[in-house]
């Protein structure tokens, strides 16, 4: 059990915070520090033993996961990456803002041409007004399965944590494995029409842990002292699935989600979304010994195939007897369809108002929208055998029945920069162009409903103006927890629910105090969310589905945010490495 002494001196360290940050405000001006961090990814393939064969993968320097980068807020990042892979690719800082360089956000044909083999391309970016835990995976196909790291933003010298400073701080990366190329058998569902192949394990920090065969010595193991609380900086950077995590006998302390600071909130079990990252401190607190901690699969759909193996690592106290190690205690997982307890964890979170980088909920909203996310059907092409549900169709995905598609020719940015016509429109619809029963199974009779258009259709936003957006999810093919993204800005999470969105009460049940801030949503299986986000961020930011399965079938949007009235808010000309189409 987590000791009482701990919360007790969180919420100590909360009042000692907000005391003390007028007086680091006096002085910031003589003890601001920043730092060049300078990176090199070399991109190539790596061979590795997993599950009792011998792999091929991409990896960045030879690693797996890749290469963690260490920095604070207000350091500027420089990210040299070489692709000496046979795959075109790109890198994407997943919740860093990109403030005034949009061109370094990475996702492929949205705000730049992919790297091509034997080329490289630098990043350059600063880290403003972000502090926590983020990450970086490529944005190029299934390529992220093996090609991501942690990224570890400090707050600046000087300034502090608002809780007591943990003993350690532990990347705990949650990922996803197959036995098999992992591109070769994406460009094959996406040929045929057909879902995603099942992975073959989860790992946590690239290892597979004891469960599955061949991986005895293959897991993750974290020494502990005695007495001592720990910062785990947990991400799910697998490719297609929610995950619960737990760890034996163990309480934790929510501290921060998607790098922004929450009210510490105290449990035994996470649910994190594919591309959520939580902080979490956890106090050795048990007899000396050994603990399992295990992840899989919170699978909300239906009926729907999915891994359901379990990885697992282990903590081990320093001093345990060499016996425990062989019997480590494991935690009782949920099942995998229990949405009482994933709905539970998302909605129990609340900001910490007052604490570093909080910004209040806007009152005024200037753009509002009512966006259906969900599955869909495509017309399978003549002369082509296609697989998807139901025979003779093509899996697909829509957002308010835009299923979208990438330009090929140039990215987004790039026409929106320099003002090329004909690469999108910015015509997306502020809702449903149909209203319909959104959660109800019976929908899937209305066979014309389940079809929806290809396009690049985008909204465009005015510079500083609020968007308010109702996320629906859909029974179109079937009803399923949607990890939704945003790039180049954090949302304010103001309530979520099941069913159909009811304008008339569930606005009644907004949080416009101390909603969670996050970059990533779930939005509920067969329910709804409503996030609410400033555009004040000139550029093409990119929103979609993290589940890697659906974003190529078109479960996706962008907005184009138009520049400000001065300098400081406009978007400077692309470097001239930016790779080429």
């Amino acid at each position: 059990m987590t000791s009482p002494s701990v919360i007790i001196s969180i919420e100590m360290g909360r009042l000692v915070f907000l005391f003390a940050s007028s007086l680091l405000l006096m002085v910031a001006a003589t003890t601001v520090s920043a730092a060049i961090v300078e990176h090199s990814f070399n991109v190539q393939n790596l061979t590795v033993n997993r599950l009792c064969n011998r792999h091929v993968i991409t990896a960045a320097n030879g690693r797996l996961p890749g290469p963690s980068i260490r920095a604070r807020e207000g350091d500027t990042l420089i990210i040299h990456v070489f692709n000496k892979s046979p795959y075109n690719l790109t890198i994407h800082w997943h919740g860093i803002h990109q403030m005034l360089s949009a061109w370094a956000d990475g996702p492929d044909m949205i705000t730049q041409c992919p790297i091509r083999p034997g080329n490289k391309y630098t990043y350059k970016f600063k880290i403003i007004r972000q502090e926590g835990t983020f990450w970086w995976h490529s944005h190029t196909s299934t390529l992220r399965a093996t090609l991501y790291g942690a990224i570890i933003i400090r707050p600046r010298a000087g300034n502090s944590y608002p809780f007591p400073r943990p003993y350690r701080e532990v990347p705990i990366l949650l990922g996803e494995w197959w036995n098999g190329n992992v591109v070769d058998m994406a460009n094959q569902a996406l040929a045929h029409g057909t879902g995603p192949n099942i992975s073959d394990a989860y790992t946590i920090n690239g290892w597979p842990g004891d469960l599955y065969q061949c991986s005895q010595n293959q897991m993750y193991k974290l020494k502990v002292k005695q007495g001592k609380t720990y910062l785990l900086r947990i991400t799910n950077a697998a490719v297609d699935n929610n995950l619960f995590y737990k760890i034996a006998n163990h309480k934790m302390i929510v501290v921060a989600v998607d790098a922004r600071y929450t009210n510490p909130y105290v449990t035994d079990v996470l649910v994190v979304a594919s591309g959520q990252t939580i902080d979490v401190l956890l106090t050795a607190d048990q007899p000396i010994g050994s603990y399992y901690m295990a992840a899989r699969a919170y699978a909300s759909a239906a009926g729907l195939e999915f891994d359901s193996t379990t990885t697992r690592g282990v903590i081990v106290y320093v001093g345990a007897p060499s016996w425990t190690s062989r019997t480590p205690l494991m935690p009782v997982l949920p099942a995998f369809n229990d949405t009482p307890t994933a709905h539970k964890f998302s909605t129990s979170l609340t900001a910490l108002v007052g604490g570093p980088h909080w910004e209040p909920v806007p009152l005024k909203v200037d753009h509002k929208m009512f966006v259906t996310v969900g599955m869909a059907l495509d017309v399978c092409p003549s002369n082509t055998t296609c697989q998807g549900p139901p025979v003779g169709a093509k899996l697909s995905a829509s957002m308010n029945n835009v299923s979208f598609v990438p330009p090929s020719s140039l990215s987004l940015l790039q026409a929106f920069f320099f003002n090329v016509g004909g690469v999108y429109t910015t015509d997306f619809p502020v809702k449903p162009p149909v209203q319909f029963d959104y959660t109800n199974p019976s929908i899937n009779g209305d066979l014309p409903l389940l079809f929806a258009p290809k396009g690049t259709r985008i909204t465009k936003l005015k510079f500083n103006s609020t968007v308010e957006m109702v996320m629906q999810n859909t029974a179109i093919i079937g009803a399923e927890n949607h990890p939704m993204h945003l790039h180049g800005f954090d949302f304010h999470v103001l309530a979520q629910g099941f069913g159909n969105f009811n304008p008339a009460t569930d606005t009644l049940k907004y949080n416009l105090f101390n909603p969670q801030i996050r970059h990533t949503i779930g939005v509920p299986v067969g329910g709804w969310a409503v996030i609410r986000f400033v555009a004040n961020n000139p550029g093409v930011w990119f929103m979609h589905c993290h589940f890697d399965a659906h974003l190529p079938i078109g479960l996706a949007t962008a907005f184009v945010v138009e520049n400000g009235p001065t300098p400081e808010t406009t978007l400077p000309p692309p470097p001239v490495d930016l790779p080429q189409c």
